[in-house]
């Protein structure tokens, strides 16, 4: 028989229990209704996260055409190994197997996995060739998270030609992502890392595109929800012309060849306009090997070449102009009055002050300003830089342009040095002695210039004073060749000098070609044209060899610079170089009908 009030006690305990039991009932049930009808949407998103991924495709790049619609950069289809950690981390087995197969070492590919974020590939070899797929495609179970992408990879048709134009592109490093994340950059993706590929890289980079894809628990994918198509980037129609540049590059090359140096730059452009034209820096580099993934080999290769051909010696490289630099201090000396056009100085092999004479011993006798700029007399100019004196000669250097960048559309430009006399004080600790000055006005001592400054300072002469900012893209176009920007020629200065000292200084130079320095070169040559020779002396070794030059005479469209290092004297190496340059020029500017053909001596 069961005790009431015992019963009645233990009742009394469930009750709590029972109404505990109740309210969490209640909340449970409250709970879940939220979650599914105020919250519902949100944790759907979050479910379809577990089983929908992105994968990222990426955009070619726009396309380089020359001026005339030749190609000269574009892109081909490629393979590229990537890792894809879909549900679950890439297993140290796989790494393993895929270091092996790619020959990457294992600490690279886990530093890169370490530094992934997001559902985007894990590139970790590009370019790879057919049989690695097959392995890979054939063998899927031992490569689990390992995926093929096809990508555009950049193919410069020319290969070492133009290399320093159109400079290479490679996978961005965590240094230029830290820098760039804010721009849309990510992991992974391939930016332009030297000339026209850096300069333009948003320009010409286009937009990713990617597919939306659904996987099952395995990260299998089991469809496409959506697909955007990537777009591509612009294209860009440079001012060069690639038959003009072939010729030039192997002009240099076959001097190179036969003189047994190993280092050189040329360049041509429009002085009406600044246009380059061409431009060779030699040794040079493919860049197709950087598009793929340099092996450590090749960048062994390139890194330890004495001759540096990663360098634009065309833009970077600084030399002392030598003679060239007689243009300069001629027109200095004519427009400020320091010599009178005729006015008649003696050459006795030496000059008068200072015992400097001319490279060879020669004496040249008396001679007025036009014949002393035809045969590149020394100490009729020493005589100038006399007269001159640093400031004066510092200042007209400046007028040209000289010691500054131009400008140009590439990156590394180098400013060259006309501040003699405060380079000497700051380093020195010393003041400039006349003996310098006169170094100066024959393009010695501490004068640099760049063969990129060197045909400006041609084509100032030749455009009668006007100075046009050097560049390399005509147009920024879509692939329909509609015009996103084009580029106009833009005046940079303009000589303060009397038009009667420019054309004194035109006709002297084209005295250069028919009777002086350079006359022997272009015996027989069928245009019309002026020019400089020079030689840079060169502490390190034999002597760097010179020559600008522009034509037609009557009507200039092209400027010339050229320089062989090493080469000894101007007349010798680099004259042989420019007269290519310039007849192939002219060649294809008659075959263009840009220019009528020259007419038969009579």
């Amino acid at each position: 028989m069961i005790d009431n009030n015992n019963g009645e006690e233990y009742i009394g305990r469930l009750k709590p229990l029972a109404i505990m039991m109740v309210l969490v009932i209640a909340i449970l049930i409250a709970r879940v209704g939220y979650l599914q009808i105020y919250d519902g949407e949100h944790y759907a998103s979050l479910a379809d996260g577990n089983r929908i991924r992105i994968i990222p495709s990426m955009a070619p790049r726009g396309t380089f055409y020359d001026r005339n619609g030749q190609l000269l950069v574009t892109n081909r289809p490629g393979f590229t190994v990537s890792l894809l950690p879909l549900t679950e981390p890439i297993s140290p087995e796989v790494v393993a197997r895929i270091s092996k197969l790619l020959n990457v070492p294992i600490e690279e590919i886990q530093q890169k996995i370490s530094v992934h974020s997001g559902f985007d590939p894990i590139r970790i070899r590009i370019d790879v060739t057919q049989d690695i797929v097959s392995i890979i495609e054939e063998q899927k179970d031992l490569y689990p998270g390992v995926v093929i992408e096809v990508q555009p990879i950049r193919n410069y048709q020319l290969k070492q030609e133009g290399a320093h134009t159109f400079g290479y592109v490679s996978e961005i490093s965590d240094a230029e992502l830290e820098k760039k994340k804010d721009e849309g950059y990510k992991s992974g993706d391939i930016i332009g890392k030297f000339g026209l590929e850096r300069i333009y890289d948003k320009e010409i980079r286009g937009e990713n595109g990617g597919e939306q894809v659904e996987v099952d628990v395995a990260g299998k994918p089991v469809q496409i929800l959506g697909k955007k198509e990537p777009k591509p980037g612009y294209d860009l129609i440079l001012t060069i012309d690639k038959d003009l540049q072939e010729t030039a590059e192997k002009a240099v090359d076959d001097m190179l060849s036969s003189l047994g140096c190993h280092a050189a730059a040329a360049v041509v452009l429009n002085p009406q306009t600044g246009e380059v034209l061409a431009l060779v820096s030699r040794p040079a580099f493919d860049p197709n090997l950087f598009a793929h993934g340099i092996s450590t080999k090749d960048w062994n290769a390139i890194n330890n070449n004495p001759y540096h051909p990663m360098d634009n010696k065309a833009i970077t490289g600084e030399y002392p102009p030598g003679s060239t630099f007689k243009i300069v201090t001629g027109t200095a000396a004519l427009n400020s009055g320091k010599v009178a056009p005729d006015e008649l100085i003696f050459d006795s092999g030496t000059h008068w002050l200072v015992p400097k004479g001319n490279a060879g011993g020669e004496a040249l006798g008396w001679l007025d300003f036009y014949t002393a700029l035809s045969h590149s007399d020394n100490v009729y100019f020493y005589e100038m830089g006399n007269r001159l004196g640093v400031d004066l000669l510092e200042s007209y250097a400046r007028m040209f342009g000289l010691g500054q960048v131009t400008g140009i559309d590439l990156p590394y430009e180098s400013p060259g040095l006309a501040d003699w006399k405060e380079y000497k004080r700051e380093v020195y600790e010393d003041d400039f002695y006349l003996s310098e000055v006169m170094d100066a006005a024959i393009g010695q001592g501490f004068n640099l210039v760049t063969p990129l400054q060197a045909a400006m300072v041609m084509g100032e002469i030749a455009a009668n004073g006007k100075r046009f900012k050097p560049h390399l893209v005509r147009q920024i176009v879509t692939q329909d060749k509609e015009v996103i920007k084009d580029f106009q020629p833009e005046l940079l200065s303009e000589l303060q000098v009397e038009p009667w000292v420019i054309e004194l200084v035109q006709s002297g130079l084209h005295d250069v070609t028919v009777n002086g320095t350079a006359a022997r070169n272009f015996a027989g040559f069928p245009y019309d044209i002026a020019g400089k020779t020079g030689t840079a002396e060169n502490s390190q070794g034999t002597d760097h060899g010179w020559f600008v030059g522009y034509g037609p005479f009557d009507n200039p469209t092209i400027s010339v610079a050229v320089i062989v290092e090493n080469g000894s004297f101007g007349a010798v190496s680099a004259v042989p170089i420019g007269r290519v340059i310039m007849e192939k020029a002219f060649e294809l500017m008659i075959q263009r009908g840009e220019m009528a053909a020259p007419q038969p001596a009579q």
